[in-house]
């Protein structure tokens, strides 16, 4: 017999990912993200390489308090992050991508729409917050945004996936010391992933769902 009740199957959830977070040391606030990225998953080893600055949390609760906003490399992303919980505090998601001006500039300079995208959000991204789930390239531009032009996202959540440049750009995400971060270590990763540790986020901030 399986369950039906959604409320149900999600505590018996959160039951079985329980015990593979037992010897990490982690606060309540990182248990929760931790739990929804494995939840989002289903994959428990996600436990050992999910990888949370100590400030991430604070920063990105803190950015979301004060109406901020988040901007995200794909669509996928945007569509995933809980809007109404989000429009509560008086911040919007933007996704570039698609636009015009954006494949223009990704012709013109020969780099990838995402790099292009975040190229275009330029200073807009300071403060706000960062979530990158599917691009490697977007991360690395951010990354330079950072670096090269002082940039300063209140947190990135920086988790694309896949074999090229994804496991370099997140290294290099959690090598960097300018901005809190989120990420995942190695080629794991994706778009439901930058979604479950938003969300996760925007749930620690208002527990009732109303997406």
């Amino acid at each position: 017999m399986f369950m039906t009740k959604p409320m149900a199957i999600e505590e018996r959830s959160m039951e079985i990912i329980a015990p593979h977070l037992a010897n990490l040391a982690l606060t309540d606030e990182e248990r929760k993200i931790y739990s929804r990225i494995i939840h989002a998953s289903g994959d428990v080893d996600y436990a050992p390489i999910i990888k949370i600055h100590p400030e991430a949390i604070s920063a990105a609760k803190a950015a979301i308090l004060r109406g901020g906003n988040i901007f995200t490399d794909v669509e996928m992303v945007r569509r995933g992050i809980s809007l109404r919980t989000l429009a509560k505090f008086g911040g919007e998601i933007f996704c570039k991508v698609s636009e015009g001006d954006v494949r223009e500039l990704a012709e013109r300079e020969g780099i990838t729409r995402s790099m292009a995208a975040m190229r275009s959000f330029g200073k807009r991204l300071d403060g706000q917050i960062v979530a990158i789930g599917n691009a490697p390239t977007a991360l690395f531009e951010v990354l330079r945004l950072v670096r090269e032009e002082k940039v300063r996202p209140a947190v990135i959540i920086g988790v694309p996936v896949g074999f090229v440049g994804a496991a370099e750009s997140k290294a290099q995400l959690a090598a960097q010391k300018d901005v809190p971060f989120i990420t995942v270590a190695g080629t794991k990763g994706g778009s439901s992933i930058a979604v479950a540790a938003v969300n996760a986020i925007l749930y620690l901030l208002d527990t009732s769902r109303g997406n």
